[in-house]
């Protein structure tokens, strides 16, 4: 693959003397397999600069593809800008998650409605149509893409790209699970860390986000960005040959950058890894040849789906004491249309578990007179309950038995504290993940 950075930064654009050496623009990424197909990655500010090189470089043949991650300004600010798109003889097909209820042609649109822009969705002059992405696997051309829901506050996925035996991972905007790994102690990954772990396992590049360092991070936490010593720990747990920095927070000038990837190669360095560490910069160009070996196992599903799932007959059972984390998970699923059935003890909890039958189950790691374990394994036993209904433990406590939790039907943890915005998107994600098993 031949791939080249068009913009690097996160957040926010930044232009200016103490950004040149890494960049001002916000997230896009250019890729070309060696069959000829062009993709983007995300269409931040980056994108104008690769629309006017792809007009100039390809004048009778500007189509291609744009794989977006999610649809926070920083990763869509560029569409209204890239050139190709009003080419009357292009064809794009656009790629992304739009969520419960709306499809991503729908999420772009409204960044282009007439309050915030003078011209509309509706006036690309191109053959663009939009495709709507969950987890998965599909192909485009000689690419086989999957996609794969990270953790960040909006509906967010990061995307696993093999051709010719070389493979990219682009995984920007990820927040890890366990808060412990964020702060870069030692700690065996599980659960969803661990899946992800796997989903970059093997990548000849890994492209990723590390907006903060872990002394960063107690201010930032569940804002949805990596810190450096994440990455780099599960790059080296994946087995990753080359991991490229990403998502650089606009307060960290050039100089500042230098002295990350220091410190990262010295971490690399201590832990005797391998992986070669660099931040990305504009203008960057990868020629990435073939090396992959790792245990990812692309998923069996179809990651491209032809209608939007609807909440209106979904819904969630919360059996959580911790009054301000219910009110908060009330709220994000009321929010979602979702149902909401609620219990305050275990006996409850089962009782409304058959007679509702709930697409979701959250659940505090408090239950009133029984161990926790013992009521998970009592509910995935539970007759007519499907074995693929997701069942959260909402926790304080990041270093839980994961082992344990996930042997008794434990999907997954939700970590306190957390915004009723990521509590909205975790929600989602989760539902989805179930209805298109």
């Amino acid at each position: 693959m031949y791939i080249k950075f068009w913009g690097t930064r996160g957040s926010i654009p930044k232009a200016g003397a103490s950004t040149v050496r890494y960049g001002g623009n916000t997230s896009c990424v250019e890729l070309r397999s060696t069959g000829g197909t062009l993709i983007v990655l995300d269409c931040g500010s980056g994108a104008h600069g690769l629309g006017q090189s792809i007009m100039r470089t390809y004048p009778d043949n500007c189509s291609g593809h744009m794989l977006i991650t999610h649809s926070h300004w920083d990763h869509i600010q560029g569409l209204p800008f890239f050139a190709p798109l009003y080419g009357p003889d292009n064809e794009w097909r656009i790629y992304g998650p739009g969520g419960m209820g709306a499809s991503i042609r729908e999420v772009l649109a409204g960044q282009m409605e007439y309050t915030y822009f003078p011209v509309s969705l509706d006036q690309f002059f191109a053959n663009v149509s939009y495709h709507n992405v969950v987890e998965g696997s599909f192909a485009i051309d000689d690419v086989r893409v999957t996609a794969r829901f990270l953790n960040h506050p909006a509906l967010t996925v990061g995307y696993r790209l093999e051709s010719n035996g070389a493979v990219l991972v682009y995984s920007t905007d990820h927040e890890p699970h366990a808060r412990e790994l964020a702060f870069g102690k030692p700690s065996p990954m599980r659960g969803e860390d661990e899946d992800h772990r796997r989903f970059l396992s093997g990548a000849d590049l890994l492209i990723h986000d590390a907006q903060y360092t872990a002394d960063e991070y107690p201010e930032r936490i569940g804002w949805g960005h990596s810190t450096v010593e994440f990455v780099v720990d599960v790059a080296m747990a994946a087995d990753v040959k080359r991991l490229a920095l990403y998502h650089h927070d606009p307060m960290r000038d050039d100089d500042a950058l230098d002295q990350v990837v220091e410190s990262c190669r010295n971490r690399v360095a201590a832990a005797n890894g391998s992986v070669e560490v660099f931040a990305a910069s504009e203008g960057m160009v990868i020629d990435l040849e073939a090396s992959a070996v790792g245990d990812f196992k692309a998923p069996p599903s179809d990651g491209i789906v032809t209608f939007v799932p609807s909440v209106s007959d979904e819904s969630v059972l919360i059996a959580v004491r911790d009054e301000a984390a219910r009110q908060i998970l009330c709220d994000a699923a009321i929010a979602t249309g979702l149902t909401v059935h609620r219990a305050d003890s275990a006996d409850e909890t089962l009782a409304v578990l058959q007679r509702e039958r709930p697409s979701l189950l959250l659940l505090g790691d408090d239950p009133p007179g029984i161990d926790l374990l013992d009521l998970c394994r009592t509910i995935r036993v539970l007759p007519d309950m499907p074995p693929e209904t997701p069942l959260i433990v909402v926790s304080d406590d990041a270093a839980l038995d994961r082992t344990a939790g996930t042997a008794a039907g434990i999907t997954a943890w939700f970590v306190k504290p957390f915004s009723i915005v990521y509590a909205r998107t975790r929600l989602r994600a989760w539902l989805l993940r179930q209805d298109f098993r």
